[in-house]
């Protein structure tokens, strides 16, 4: 890797970090420059903008959530337990603090939902792919034979991100004890209810 290249690495890897806490519309090239020790200038020649940072940063953090979260449960058997895989991979990403500042969706969701724009399209388009990767193991479960056939694999997605996103705001707003026990509940009777009669 040339040098520039693994600059340009460790200044997204910060970045990224540096975003889990403050937030993409309180990421900054200069709290950036501030964190790495690094001129303000010198990081322009990375960035260029604000936006573009915002861009890079989601990006950067998607490839860490595939590493961590989806690349690990698509070596499981197909089916239910690569279902159950991704779910627990992200309890995981939140739970062990990946971030320190907690889910960088989530946040970046609640910062842009209102904001149209390349960082918004991009975190978009991020989700839609995570919601796809959801559907797609979910529709193959029902090719397993684990779900049953009716099953309306958008919806299950759908449902199971809720879940999710009702764990991240029991864990990290309302400081809930019972957040992760009550996010398994959930998805426990997500799978139940998308099972074959006969299993």
């Amino acid at each position: 890797m040339r040098k520039g290249d693994l600059t340009h690495q460790t200044i997204l890897e910060t970045a990224v970090r540096l975003a889990s806490r403050v937030g993409l519309q309180g990421l900054s090239i200069g709290g950036l420059a501030e964190e790495l020790g690094l001129s303000k200038s010198g990081l322009f020649a990375h960035f260029k903008s604000k936006t573009e940072l915002q861009v890079q940063v989601l990006e950067a953090a998607t490839v860490v959530f595939t590493e961590r979260v989806i690349r690990p449960a698509l070596g499981k058997a197909r089916g239910e337990p690569r279902v159950r895989a991704l779910f627990d991979g992200w309890l995981t990403w939140d739970r062990d603090k990946v971030l320190e500042g907690g889910c960088i969706f989530v946040a970046a969701a609640a910062e842009l939902d209102d904001a149209p724009g390349p960082a918004r399209d991009t975190l978009v388009q991020g989700q839609r792919d995570w919601l796809d990767c959801l559907a797609q193991a979910a529709r193959i479960a029902v090719a397993e034979g684990h779900f049953h056939k009716a099953l309306d694999v958008e919806q299950f997605a759908h449902d199971q991100y809720a879940a999710m996103l009702g764990f991240h705001h029991a864990q990290r707003l309302m400081r809930d004890p019972q957040a992760e026990a009550r996010a398994r509940r959930a998805f426990e009777a997500l799978v139940t209810a998308a099972r074959t009669p006969t299993s």
